[in-house]
């Protein structure tokens, strides 16, 4: 009988030990949520957004169409989120922003959220809860939720600089190019053990090589030109306008390589992909190839829900 009661213990405590929470990871860790880019949709990419995890809590880059949906098939909750980043207005990179604080409330939140971007992100976002209101104020007085509207502290940014802190992270704000869409920015992200800086989306830029210079990691955006007319003709053949605007408000894999080499960045993450889904042109071969041409360094070809540790 104290053989069987022995047992049953081993078997309770495996049990135990099989259900308790994972540990929380320690230090920073870099999750492509989605690397297409533009607003058509694709089959192999989800529109914009990263995150950066630091001791378990997450800060949002972008927040693309889907991006709540990304974040918890990379296996985090978006209760996690501590505060979101846009870097513009172009609706591939904030579609789901609101549907992020949205989801992120219905998953557990009771703390803040801080949320930042360009104006009229304070607009946009109470706009968003008006749009919301019908079921927002349903779950409030039926299911004993705090306001949604309580816990967010939304930030229209006005000028380059350190923008939040906290014991994990310090993100400092730059301006960059993105033709008629202003303003534009890109993030440094510091953390005790890693430097992350995010383009945005930008032509080539010297606030990019500057932030970025010595960066543990890069994530850029990047355009092949050579894909550029099948990706006009599959979403708007005939559109010249387009076709200038992809080529000259981006940065270009040739140009990506410059960059980063003159940033003397420690390794180039590729995102955002213009021309990625195209014919001919999914395969990271073709793009680490056409990069390779101005940068030696390390490189990681983006994918979607990618860990960078």
């Amino acid at each position: 009988m104290k053989t069987v009661f022995c047992i049953l213990l081993s078997l309770l405590a495996g049990v135990s030990a099989s259900l308790a929470k994972e540990p929380t990871p320690q230090g920073t860790q870099l999750v492509l949520l989605g690397t297409a880019g533009g607003p058509s949709t694709k089959i192999n990419r989800s529109q914009p957004a990263s995150a950066v995890v630091v001791n378990g809590d997450i800060y949002v880059v972008d927040a693309g169409d889907g991006v709540a949906r990304q974040l918890t098939l990379a296996g985090y909750s978006v209760a996690d989120v501590r505060a979101v980043f846009i870097t513009h207005n172009h609706s591939d990179h904030m579609a789901d922003y609101g549907t992020l604080l949205l989801r992120s409330w219905m998953t557990g939140r009771r703390d803040e959220i801080h949320t930042f971007g360009p104006a009229p992100l304070t607009d946009i976002t109470r706009a968003y809860l008006d749009y919301m209101r019908w079921d927002i104020d349903v779950r409030v007085s039926d299911e004993g939720r705090v306001p949604l509207g309580d816990l967010i502290r939304v930030h229209d940014i006005e000028s380059d600089g350190v923008i939040y802190a906290d014991e994990n992270i310090k993100v400092t704000v730059f301006t960059v190019r993105h033709g008629a869409a202003k303003p534009a920015y890109g993030y440094r992200f510091d953390t005790a053990d890693k430097h992350i800086v995010f383009s945005g989306d930008t032509s080539p830029n010297d606030n990019v090589v500057k932030a970025a210079e010595g960066a543990d990691l890069l994530v850029h955006e990047v355009v092949n030109p050579a894909a550029i007319d099948a990706l006009v003709q599959r979403v708007s053949p005939g559109n010249d306008a387009l076709k200038r605007h992809i080529l000259n408000n981006h940065t270009t894999t040739g140009e990506v390589g410059e960059i980063a080499t003159r940033a003397g960045v420690k390794t180039l993450v590729l995102s955002h992909f213009g021309g990625a889904g195209e014919p001919g042109f999914d395969r990271a071969a073709v793009w680490e190839k056409a990069v390779r041409k101005n940068y030696s360094g390390a490189l990681i070809v983006g994918e979607d829900l990618m860990i960078i540790e």
